[in-house]
């Protein structure tokens, strides 16, 4: 099983967020890098895979509204893909 530690920092503007979701799901160069892209290469994930978030990283997205709105894409996407779960750890 694949663990992604989400680093809210990281997922910070579109930019980062394109090279940090590219380079944790091992995403093709076509990728888009945007929210809408995220969500389609996100829906083709086949490999169980473990979303992590620690309380200090989940205050930091919901203070940032970009991390915030990556956070959401990345729960729609957890929701229909039975190989993704996000998971709250220490």
């Amino acid at each position: 099983m694949e663990r992604i530690y989400l680093n809210a920092e990281e997922i910070s503007t579109k930019e980062k967020m394109a090279g940090y979701m590219k380079e944790a799901f091992r995403f093709p160069d076509y990728f888009g890098g945007n929210l809408d892209a995220l969500n389609d290469l996100l829906s083709e994930v086949y490999e169980d895979t473990q979303i992590c978030l620690t309380r200090s990283n989940l205050e930091k997205i919901c203070g940032n509204s970009y991390a915030y709105r990556t956070l959401t894409v990345l729960g729609a996407a957890a929701a229909e893909n039975p190989h993704l779960a996000i998971l709250f750890v220490q």
